[in-house]
């Protein structure tokens, strides 16, 4: 054989050899768990939804069962859709699940590597989950409550004022509340432009990260080559970044220039200055950890609280059976307070069968990812696949929940643990819901979320009635519960309801304590703490 024929021979076999690696990809390799049918290449891709993507992935579990796999051209995503699975999996072997998958558009572009909730696994992420948990734990999160009332009361005087408004007061609540504990200032009006600013980029977070090109930017590398203007998601995805940090770091500055002056109120921001001082890290880096708790607060107890309003006007008989509980425990003279929630197991309950009905991570957010190759139930899992926490299939589960589409409370009648406490049980099969994630990565907020939703279930209660709107024919409005808004946190797709006061003596006692706090506490021109309210 000359050369030039031994030449074209190489080349030849070259070209096979790469043609059947190539039609590789995308295909389900031999011991996987199962999936859906591939296709060269493109693997299940094609077949991922746009819309509503819940119940696509809890159709392939009741198909495929509780751990199935999905190829997303070069990826791998296995689907976790039982509380035995993720009980196994990211919580007993959480030092080889609490990674997270390589998201180029999300955590490279938009966040420039600093977003926590995207970071990988590893010493850096460790030092600041640890000093997240230091400033958030259990007996911290306690010390926080006056923050929590202070906004309550605020919300409830806006609802009285103006009710159709009431997720605008709901947002401004969940808002306050974290602006509050993470930097130390309060947020007193919905119109607050940095509020606004806020809501709108989770709005198109959310828009850029779902787009096809973001999913195929992360599951085919190469294209990341692309300039942006073949990619406009990529130019989205820096503009994004570069406002947001804008956002963030202002935040931050703000609050060490405070802590320089000794004006703050304490707040998460006092013991990261601390941490920061020690450890090092930039300010970039503190204003995205400070702003990621400042996202995960304001979007999710909002979202939560808005679906329970929801749950009211759907079902009215558990409204009234809450509050014939809330009444005659708490009488009609005061408002409840947390010194109530041993003696209201009604309102434990409804905040628990809320975070089941209408999840918020509604698919565990963001997925965990693998840092070693383990199997499951005989299966293979590559080290490096994401792992997805299929919250909207565990929670709708019937064998947990009977008729899973029906909001009833009484499930949790013998349940008394807290969201921690009940996310720490050792029984799987036992756990309340599985919307704070799981693992190492669990929200580490959860102690003050459960306060707030307590604090607001409770109240809103107490001080109203909330029924549906009538609509322009004279009949009521019925929202759909089932029509859900898309994203990573998502919540019911805005609806009206006709919420007004029990009785005018409950008005007033809502208008008097609001007009109490207001005069003692605040400042009359700013609206901020006129002294720090915490010791810690």
């Amino acid at each position: 054989m000359d050369r030039s024929t031994l030449i074209i021979a190489i080349a030849g076999l070259a070209l096979v050899l790469g043609t059947l690696r190539l039609l590789r990809i995308g295909r389900r390799p031999k011991g996987y768990p199962p999936g859906p049918p591939t296709i060269p290449l493109l693997g299940n891709i094609h077949q991922m939804p746009t819309k509503d993507a819940h119940l696509q992935f809890q159709a392939w579990a009741q198909k495929y069962g509780d751990c199935y796999s999905l190829m997303l051209g070069t990826k791998t995503m296995i689907v976790l859709s039982s509380d035995e699975a993720v009980k196994e999996l990211l919580d007993r072997r959480s030092g080889t699940y609490s990674d997270r998958p390589e998201l180029y558009i999300g955590q490279t572009l938009c966040s420039d590597g600093l977003r926590m909730l995207m970071m990988g696994y590893g010493s850096h992420w460790r030092m600041m989950r640890k000093m997240v948990h230091n400033l958030l734990n259990q007996n911290i999160a306690a010390r926080y409550v006056p923050y929590q009332q202070l906004e309550n009361q605020n919300m409830l005087n806006d609802i009285l004022d103006t009710p159709n408004d009431f997720l605008h007061h709901i947002r401004r609540y969940s808002n306050a509340l974290t602006t509050s504990m993470v930097f130390g200032w309060r947020t007193p009006t919905y119109e607050d432009a940095k509020m606004q600013q806020l809501f709108d980029g989770f709005s198109e977070f959310a828009d850029i990260n779902q787009t096809g090109p973001a999913a195929l930017i992360d599951f085919f590398p190469l294209l990341r080559r692309l300039p942006d203007f073949l990619l406009p998601t990529k130019a989205k995805a820096k503009a994004l970044h570069k406002a947001e940090r804008e956002l963030y770091l202002g935040h931050w500055l703000r609050a060490k220039e405070e802590i320089r002056n000794g004006t703050i109120s304490q707040c998460f921001c006092v013991g990261m200055a601390q941490a920061q001082e020690k450890d090092g890290f930039s300010d970039a880096q503190a204003a995205y950890i400070s702003g990621t708790l400042l996202e995960a607060g304001s979007d999710t107890t909002s979202n939560t609280l808005y679906a329970f309003v929801q749950a009211m006007l759907l079902y009215p008989e558990v409204q009234r059976e809450a509050q014939e509980q809330i009444d005659r425990v708490v009488g009609k003279e005061r408002l409840p307070t947390m010194a109530d929630a041993e003696k209201l197991p009604i309102v434990r309950c409804l905040m628990k069968e809320t975070l089941r009905w209408m999840p918020t991570t509604i698919l565990g957010a963001v997925p965990h990812a693998t840092n070693a190759d383990d199997t499951y139930k005989g299966f293979f899992i590559p080290k490096g696949a994401g792992v997805l926490n299929n919250v909207w299939a565990i929670n709708m589960d019937p064998k947990r929940a009977p008729n899973p589409r029906e909001f009833r409370p009484s499930r949790y009648e013998s349940d008394h643990l807290s969201l921690f406490d009940s996310a720490s049980n050792p029984d799987g099969s036992k756990r309340d819901t599985f919307t704070f994630g799981a693992g190492r990565r669990i929200c580490p907020g959860m102690h003050v979320a459960e306060r707030s939703l307590w604090l607001g279930i409770a109240r809103l209660l107490w001080a109203f009635d909330i029924a549906p709107m009538e609509g322009v024919d004279g009949k009521p409005v019925i929202p759909d519960q089932d029509k859900l808004t898309q994203g990573f946190v998502c919540m019911p797709e805005e609806f009206p309801a006709r919420i007004t006061p029990r009785s005018p003596a409950r008005a007033e006692i809502v208008r008097r304590e609001w007009r109490e706090a207001e005069t003692k506490l605040l400042d009359r021109e700013t609206k901020q703490w006129l002294s720090n309210p915490i010791r810690i």
